[in-house]
């Protein structure tokens, strides 16, 4: 048979022996944890001020940068309205040229021209000649090739020199 025995008397603990072994032993884990967790959120806050910082003078060179381009832009702007103005004049007088260079280039050679006026996108002639079927030849060739968008015999007369014509032609097409 074992006996066993026991010599130490069963040491009932009180309450506060509890909380002081608590506080001993597991209480001095959560301080530190709790002061690193608070350190770490100090850092976290530095590097966000420090962010924020940053980018606020990034903002403020931006702002600078812009202020100081604005004048530039300014002028940009208006060299691009004058160029687009610059190339509709020359696109109007390349399309005047070329009126003036067509008209001119089937003109018959029996015609004898006694005024030609020329206006914004109309061409005014006036002439003679001694044979009304060129009249007529040329009005047909005008009609048929339709580079113009109106094209009209305003007038015919019969004179000592020959028939005399006035055409009028308006909008040219290229």
């Amino acid at each position: 048979m074992k006996y066993k025995i026991n010599l130490l008397t069963i040491h009932k603990e009180k309450p506060l022996d509890r909380v002081i072994y608590f506080t001993l032993n597991y209480l001095r884990y959560i301080l530190v944890i709790t002061q690193i967790v608070v350190i770490g959120v100090f850092f976290y806050r530095f590097k966000v001020d420090q962010e924020i910082v940053d980018l606020q003078d990034t903002i403020d060179q931006k702002k600078e940068i812009v202020l100081v381009s604005q004048p530039m832009i300014k002028l940009a702007k208006q060299n691009s309205f004058k160029l687009g103005q610059v190339e509709d004049i020359v696109k109007k007088q390349k399309n005047f040229l070329n009126s003036i260079d067509y008209v001119l280039s089937i003109f018959p050679e029996k015609f004898l021209l006694s005024s030609f006026s020329l206006a914004e996108e109309n061409i005014s002639m006036t002439g003679t000649t001694q044979d009304i079927s060129n009249v007529n030849l040329f009005l047909n060739r005008l009609r048929k090739e339709a580079k113009f968008s109106k094209i009209e015999l305003q007038n015919i007369t019969k004179k000592d020199a020959g028939f005399e014509f006035i055409f009028q032609l308006v909008g040219y097409k290229g």
